[in-house]
């Protein structure tokens, strides 16, 4: 049976070809920024290609350290949503000692040369049929909802991964995702709810 023609891109990368990190960058570079941009209402196209480069820095940092239990963008996009949340934990603390500055679209990544190719701003059919407030509020009851729920959604409908692919990712069996994830989902609904009736509530416990 052929090899994984990826195995053989990201063996290649641990050998240290420049040529294979390029073309890895170029396969997924995109799909990183799409991922990340979903993932926060108020990120902006310049948050999303910082959030992007301290991603594949750590990608470049840490490849030795993904066995393959997993796709590659399964590991990729779970990196991304840890750095999208530091960067947002970072800004909030900048906001009370005056903030960062944006990095420009046109600026190359000092380690791979490449720019991001920007994600379409337009919205989704669903998130039009929203208004600003209500994604925020959205976004809210996600992070009110906890880990490990909020990872789950993250990669289900954030990340556009297959019930395949976060089993692997999880190391849960499909069944297993299936029934977590309709569960997690019932539990956001109900914070939903509440948080767009305005009311106060308190973050279930992670079963």
């Amino acid at each position: 049976m052929a090899a994984d023609p990826e195995t053989g891109l990201l063996a290649r990368c641990r050998l240290g070809e420049a040529a294979a990190w390029d073309e890895l960058f170029d396969r997924h570079y995109a799909a990183a920024g799409r991922f990340i941009f979903q993932l926060g209402h108020d990120l902006t196209r310049e948050d999303v290609e910082e959030i992007c480069q301290e991603v594949f820095l750590s990608v470049i940092r840490n490849l030795e350290s993904f066995q393959g239990e997993s796709q590659f963008q399964t590991w990729l996009f779970r990196i991304a949503a840890n750095k999208a949340r530091d960067f947002r934990e970072r800004r909030q603390a900048a906001k009370r000692g005056g903030g960062h500055t944006p990095i420009s679209l046109q600026a190359e990544d000092p380690e791979t040369g490449l720019t991001l190719d920007p994600p379409s701003t337009a919205p989704g059919p669903d998130v039009a049929l929203m208004t600003t407030e209500k994604v925020a509020l959205v976004h809210d009851a996600l992070i009110r909802l906890g880990q490990p729920c909020r990872e789950i959604i993250e990669l289900r409908y954030f990340g556009d991964l297959s019930y395949e692919e976060i089993s692997h990712s999880l190391r849960l069996n499909a069944k297993t995702v299936s029934s977590r994830l309709s569960k997690c989902l019932d539990r956001l609904e109900e914070i939903v709810r509440k948080v767009f009736a305005g009311e106060k509530t308190v973050s279930p416990s992670n079963t």
